[in-house]
């Protein structure tokens, strides 16, 4: 099983910073004339946490999510609040090693999926212990 070791943040909402939003969006496709540029105020915390006192920032460590755009280094958006569900990106620890996987509830058994094919999928078996920590909401990047 790949070890993963994952620094939790709580996020800092008495020093929220404000930065700019384009209003109308940025276009992907055709430019758009930069007279309909209109300037709002955003917070990344307001947008990014839903429930304050379970939101939590962790930073990926390793490689296995990487089919799913976690790289190394991406800063993790946690909502402990959230019930875990199929399919959902989780911060999982299993038998007391934190662990970022995809979460997949079949009829055969539950398993921890990783996003790259180099590693693979974890079966929980009645001998783990398994606790999902938190739902990943948003991930941060660095380009």
């Amino acid at each position: 099983m790949e070890s993963q070791k994952l620094t939790f943040f709580h996020p800092d909402q008495d020093h929220q910073k404000t930065l700019h939003l384009a209003q109308e969006g940025i276009s992907a496709g055709f430019p758009s004339p930069a007279d309909d540029f209109k300037e709002l105020r955003i917070s990344i915390d307001q947008e990014v946490v839903r429930n304050e006192e379970a939101t939590f920032y962790a930073r990926v460590s390793g490689e296995s999510m990487q089919g799913a755009g976690l790289d190394d280094g991406d800063l993790l958006v946690i909502d402990r609040s959230l019930e875990p569900q199929h399919n959902k990106i989780a911060v999982c620890c299993i038998d007391g090693e934190f662990t970022v996987k995809r979460l997949n509830v079949t009829s055969k058994g539950v398993f921890l999926l990783p996003e790259n094919p180099k590693y693979q999928p974890i079966e929980v078996t009645e001998e783990n212990e398994l606790i999902i920590w938190g739902i990943v909401t948003y991930v941060v990047k660095k380009l």
